[in-house]
């Protein structure tokens, strides 16, 4: 009887995966238009060249997986896949895609797991629900590093953000200082030693070598990263070369950008007491019921 069980939920388990890959290869392709434009402009074919290099001596299992996973599943499988997101968080394609993989995976094995050991317990757990938990929960982790890639993206952008005010001034006080263009942004990137700094840093040094200009570069990234912020900055510093009154400019823009950030704090600040607001009016409406809740009863008894 128990190898029976155990057959069945073998069963399920593999009529599960077996329609999830149905259902995924029969849904329709609907890729997105600026994605499949970066894929095969220069940019993205260099970033998948650097991708492909670490990816081939890649130890971690989600790396290896995603490897396998590229090579033999087509591209519509993946859906829209977060490219600027990715790059902003360095985190290679194949690593990402392994990943899904991996955790799309685990879901269909919780489900059965979870099954065997109810039945073995002595519950009778009809074939359907593990068949559809496997579906579930396999779609439901199969997205999960969607969802944090974007969180993680969200939370940086804000972080850059905040460093790219204190960058601006930086570079206003350099230029004010007599510094050109393109020194007056590298100074200014060797200042700072977090990731933001070290990251435009990294594109002025490359721009530098390229022989490409410094706003130039600073544009390219905020197109590949997804930071309008890091534009304007750009933009301001294009103009400096056209004799523009840079250090007003800069500095207004930093300022900007600080009242931009303190409006959303405040803004949160303002949800959050409004959260805070609500168990505090249930108190006083629970007060409020058990002052009145005496008379009330008292009034109906000598009804």
């Amino acid at each position: 009887m128990t190898t029976g069980l155990q057959l069945a939920l073998l069963g399920g388990a593999l009529v599960g995966l077996g329609l999830s890959l149905i259902a995924w290869w029969l849904m329709p392709a609907d890729p997105d238009p600026v994605d499949v434009v970066h894929r095969y402009s220069p940019e993205g074919v260099r970033a998948r060249t650097a991708d492909a290099g670490p990816a081939v001596q890649a130890t971690t299992t989600p790396d290896r997986l995603g490897i396998w996973a590229i090579k033999r599943f087509p591209a519509s499988w993946w859906g829209k896949t977060p490219t600027k997101e990715l790059a902003l968080l360095r985190i290679p394609v194949h690593r990402f895609y392994g990943k899904k993989v991996l955790y799309g995976i685990t879901g269909l094995l919780i489900a059965p797991v979870l099954s065997y050991f109810f039945v073995a317990l002595g519950w009778s757990i009809p074939i359907l629900i593990p068949v559809v938990g496997s579906l579930l929960l396999a779609i439901g982790l199969f997205l999960t590093p969607d969802i944090d890639v974007r969180t993680d993206a969200r939370h940086a952008r804000a972080e850059f953000g905040r460093a790219l005010g204190a960058y601006t001034d930086l570079v206003a006080l350099e230029r004010l200082g007599g510094s050109g263009s393109r020194q007056s942004m590298e100074l200014a990137a060797e200042v700072g030693d977090s990731w933001v700094f070290q990251r435009i840093g990294e594109e002025l040094a490359r721009s530098r070598w390229s022989g490409l200009a410094p706003w130039d570069a600073l544009n390219a990234l905020s197109d590949e990263l997804g930071l309008p912020e890091l534009d304007d900055l750009a933009d301001i510093m294009r103009l400096s070369k056209e004799g523009s009154q840079v250090y007003s400019n800069l500095r207004a823009r930093s300022g900007a950008l600080r009242s931009a950030m303190l409006n959303e704090e405040l803004a949160k600040a303002n949800a959050t007491g409004e959260r805070m607001s609500m168990p505090m009016s249930l108190l006083g409406v629970v007060f409020l019921a058990i002052l009145v809740a005496p008379q009330l009863l008292r009034v109906m008894a000598g009804g």
